[in-house]
């Protein structure tokens, strides 16, 4: 095995074009260290429905300028296969954006160099900006694919590589599954070829054309008048929001200075995620230091890429901090995702509202009322996407698609366009978020939600707790009856199969799923309490909290994790 493994990993070393995995790989072999070997070479990433993502490193199972070249010449094949667009003779346009990750802008110009070594056109985006540019950029200019080189909110070790079609959305099966046969197919990267010229690096027009487009996000003559604090989590996200929210009239949000600018290192966050503990904390001292009238109505913040948006808010005073004063919370996902529905359902919009399976069922009751159509897909904006007469959709992960004529995916600057319009809008009737969350609660029940999410070094951990699941499941959880269990591997009438577990409960609902993009088993919570008058709210929030708890516990018992 040993002489194997040196074997392969030398055939690699012979190919690979970047000089620092070279260095690296080599290191490996000369030190015959097994392990880390045996790592990288057993087997490939695999390219799915979110692409590729992994550790940036030398082999086959990390990313690196080999493992790009080989996927971007099988998305090339692929693409070819489809012939050319409808009534055109020319070539396809592939458009290619990159955030400011390590090696992002290379793992780019690689993209482009296979494109034009296949007979393809090439257009890369003239810097590191959000992924929703890259979106937008797709259907605004025809393309018949676009690639956007980010990890979004991985860990900083990590890069990605993810495929839109000519629709502007993100790839599903099929296609996801043609593509890889054809990466397969490539043997050997001396066969790709790669010239060194001949894409286009794109100007500020797209970007410019992206930011006429906000316009459409937000109501004509609405106010404009809630102010901001801004963190782009040391992504990508800080210039163009800023440009949107100058062009809408919004008063210039203040940045969080030491997340403003893109850093590939994160140093100030041990996950760039909003949603991970203590990633908000110094966007939260930024917007207890304000005061008077420059103290912020809202905490806007952006993942590394920008395509998901979450929002905090003021709710009371710190009794615990007395020099703090003013308390801060992260509105859930699903709150941010039915404040903005009712949004839009008061400005009167029309259309479907779709989410994904995991997100909260208040959706649908704001839909019904309406007299709306409501959808629910699987987990992903590659689905939620594709709902038929989209008008808005969102997922619990901050994730919110508000103007799918422009971005047809997730979008964290229009997102935040649209909350800090709502925000206005209530700061002038003397309300805030929270008044309106109360609202929706008497008007619809109280909707409570959260997450069981478990990191783990060994995946097989996630399927062992999964296989204990199915062949162990539980009868009742927090003592509530389990009235209906759905192995969504089956699939349903409405949903194609996935690798997840739901539970149907008396006034609650469970679901269990392996993430696609992390190394995490997610379990997703609801629970809805009916509430007869803003009075009985806060025995309502007591009664979902200790139930949500209970829950996890039980959840957490029955999955051995």
């Amino acid at each position: 095995m040993h002489d194997e493994l040196i074997a392969q990993a030398q055939a690699w070393l012979t190919e690979d074009p970047d000089p620092d995995t070279r260095t690296e790989l080599a290191r490996l072999i000369d030190a015959k260290d097994e392990t880390e070997l045996a790592a990288r070479f057993s087997g490939t990433l695999q390219f799915g429905t979110a692409g590729l993502r992994g550790e940036l490193g030398a082999g086959p199972m990390r990313m690196n300028r080999s493992v790009v070249i080989r996927a971007a010449a099988g998305l090339a094949a692929y693409l070819k296969k489809q012939g050319p667009p409808a009534g055109e003779g020319e070539a396809g346009l592939v458009v290619i954006g990159y955030d400011a990750r390590h090696k992002s802008h290379d793992f780019a110009q690689d993209t482009a160099a296979v494109m034009i070594g296949a007979g393809l056109r090439a257009a890369v985006l003239p810097r590191p900006l959000p992924t929703p540019v890259l979106a937008f950029a797709i259907r605004h200019l025809g393309a018949v694919a676009g690639v956007e080189v980010t990890a979004s909110h991985n860990p900083p070790r990590d890069n990605g590589y993810k495929v839109y079609l000519g629709d502007g959305s993100q790839i599903v099966p099929p296609a996801d599954i043609d593509i890889a046969a054809e990466i397969a197919a490539v043997p050997s990267l001396t066969t790709v070829a790669r010239p060194t010229e001949g894409w286009d690096t794109l100007d500020d027009s797209v970007l410019d054309a992206y930011l006429a487009r906000t316009d459409a996000v937000l109501s004509e003559g609405s106010p404009r008048t809630a102010r901001t604090v801004y963190t782009a989590m040391h992504g990508v996200g800080k210039d163009v929001l800023l440009a949107a929210f100058a062009r809408a009239g919004f008063p210039a949000p203040v940045l969080v200075a030491e997340q403003a600018d893109p850093d590939p290192e994160f140093p100030t966050v041990a996950f760039p995620n909003p949603e991970e503990p203590g990633a908000m904390d110094l966007a939260f001292a930024t917007a207890r230091a304000l005061s008077g009238e420059a103290a912020p109505d809202l905490i806007i913040a952006n993942d590394p890429d920008a395509d998901r948006c979450a929002v905090a808010v003021q709710d009371g005073t710190d009794a615990t901090d007395a020099t703090h004063g003013t308390h801060w919370r992260m509105l859930r996902g699903d709150e941010v995702g039915a404040l903005l529905a009712a949004h839009l359902v008061r400005r009167g919009a029309t259309g479907t509202f779709a989410e994904s399976i995991v997100s909260s069922s208040l959706l649908g009751r704001i839909a019904e009322k309406a007299g709306l159509p409501h959808v629910e897909t699987l987990t992903g904006f590659k689905w939620i996407a594709r709902a038929e007469g989209l008008r808005y959709g969102y997922e619990e992960a901050l994730g919110y698609c508000v103007d799918p004529d422009g971005v047809r995916d997730k979008d964290g600057i229009t997102a935040a366009l649209l909350i800090t319009e709502l925000a206005s809008q209530l700061k002038e009737e003397g309300r805030t978020l929270l008044d309106l969350l109360d609202d929706l609660a008497v008007e619809h029940g109280l909707h409570a939600t959260d997450q069981l999410s478990v990191r783990v070094e060994d995946l097989s951990l996630i399927a062992a707790a999964m296989r204990r699941l199915r062949e162990q499941p539980p009868t009742e959880l927090a003592g509530l009856p389990i009235t209906r269990t759905d192995d969504l591997t089956q699939g349903t009438a409405e949903l194609p199969p996935t690798d997840g577990l739901r539970y149907t409960l008396d006034g609650a609902r469970v679901i269990v799923r392996p993430s696609g993009t992390e190394p995490k088993l997610k379990c997703y919570l609801e629970v809805v309490i009916p509430v007869g008058s803003h009075q009985d709210l806060p025995a309502a929030r007591a009664k979902a909290t200790a139930l949500l708890e209970s829950i996890k516990r039980d959840l957490s018992t029955a999955a051995g994790i």
